[in-house]
């Protein structure tokens, strides 16, 4: 098969179309033939030398994917060959076939092309899993939720990024389970789009302070709950955003690694400050992820409530160029690439 390769570190032509091994299903594994993949920031730092894969990952980048499954590995039941699916990788999405373990894969949901499916699962996952969690009362107005955030109905979030894969999914999410949405994005054409998808408060970061901004719409409470993916260049403006009980998910570090953080603040406003990956998780934590994202968030799509959003598509061998477009910013959602060149 052919892969998007790296074989030295670099700029967006460091990924080499190649031809390598085909990957061979494992125990509790499946093989999918993979119609399309999709560009996470992951990608471009794997690719710049700064992210290499988990142990045992495969080296190739694409963490999500979606195609029909080739073969199915010793143990695995519920699944068929030739079934439509999308699946969280640790790697290896960037590619004609993919190994991955069962339990994170997904059938491709009702009202879903197959191709649009690639956006779905590291953007839902990481959302699902920093936000809301797994409700076990079955129901998306439970009160009895595991997770890091805890968003409740009613509380405010605010989204940094609100025009990225994961901030457009965080405001349809957020919005179906009865929170006010605040977004930070860099221009009006994405803060439209993010209100289309149901943000009520639209902060241009390039213009407006989002620390006032907020402080003005909520009558000085701030935000309960505020998902970072900048790091450093914002920790202590979100400390100073939240509300009291307030929560900061930091799952990015677009701004930086390191800042100075007020514990005085923090222990005023009796906040959280926390920070989560997905990719390194152990596979028994994907896969119950998976399985909720599944039970939760499929219904949702199914039903026309929250859908996959796509920028655009390209075919798999103009990584580089998907990589650019990604990392001058100029996109809203998903920015996906095909196998099969359309």
């Amino acid at each position: 098969m052919y892969a998007m390769t790296i074989p030295v570190p670099g700029g967006p032509d460091a990924l080499v179309w190649a031809e390598v091994p085909d990957p061979v299903p494992g125990p509790g594994e499946v093989l999918i033939d993979v119609v399309a993949s999709a560009v996470n920031r992951a990608d471009i730092l794997q690719r710049q030398g700064f992210y290499d894969p988990p142990p045992g990952a495969s080296p190739y980048p694409g963490l999500e994917c979606s195609g029909r499954i080739a073969a199915l590995g010793p143990g695995v039941h519920g699944w068929a060959v030739g079934d439509e699916v999308c699946a969280l990788l640790s790697g290896g999405g960037y590619a004609e076939r993919v190994a991955v373990p069962v339990g994170q894969v997904l059938p491709v949901p009702d009202g879903v092309s197959v191709v649009d499916a690639a956006g779905l699962p590291e953007a839902t996952c990481t959302v699902w899993s920093n936000l809301f969690g797994w409700f076990d009362g079955g129901s998306l107005t439970s009160s009895n939720v595991f997770m890091v955030a805890h968003l409740r109905p009613g509380e405010t979030l605010l989204v940094h990024g609100g025009g990225s894969g994961i901030g457009t999914m965080a405001v349809q999410l957020a919005k179906a389970v009865g929170a006010r949405v605040a977004v930070t994005a860099g221009s009006r054409d994405k803060l439209e789009r993010c209100r289309e998808l149901g943000a009520d408060i639209l902060i241009d970061y390039r213009e407006q302070d989002f620390v006032e901004e907020l402080a003005k719409v909520t009558g000085g409470v701030g935000a309960d709950v505020i998902l970072d993916i900048v790091g450093a260049k914002y920790l202590a403006r979100n400390v100073d955003a939240l509300a009291v009980n307030g929560r900061l998910v930091i799952i990015g570090l677009q701004g930086g690694r390191k800042a100075e953080l007020d514990l005085g603040t923090l222990l005023t406003k009796r906040a959280a400050v926390m920070g989560t990956s997905l990719r390194g998780r152990p596979l028994a934590e994907k896969a119950t992820i998976v399985a909720a994202v599944r039970e939760h968030v499929w219904p949702l799509i199914a039903g026309g409530r929250v859908r996959p959003v796509v920028d655009r598509t390209m075919p798999l061998r103009e990584a580089a160029e998907a990589h650019r477009v990604l990392e001058e910013s100029s996109h809203v959602g998903k920015v996906l690439l095909t196998t099969d060149d359309r």
